[in-house]
């Protein structure tokens, strides 16, 4: 993670989109009396938010953390290709 003032973030705008979305780096951008800001790819986002809608569905969640236990305990099934056509 970056932390890098206002001017510093105009005067090199493409570099650190580049380090962004390139390098996966978050980048805090902090201005003088003001809020500062946080600086992400698009796909960084997109993640967060998945993730944001995912925790907030109880029924989703829960089941999603049986799934991961039942996987972890090795409590799968394997499906031959035909059969997953048939659904």
């Amino acid at each position: 993670m970056l932390a890098i003032n206002y001017t510093t973030m105009r005067n090199k705008m493409k570099s650190y989109f580049d380090k962004v979305t390139d390098d996966n780096e978050t980048i805090i951008v902090t201005r003088k009396g003001e809020k500062n800001v946080v600086l992400i790819s698009l796909d960084e986002y997109n993640n967060l938010m998945e993730n944001a809608y995912i925790t907030s569905n109880k029924a989703y969640y829960d089941r999603l953390i049986e799934s991961k236990n039942q996987i972890e305990q090795g409590k799968t099934i394997e499906l031959k290709e035909c059969a997953m056509n048939d659904e």
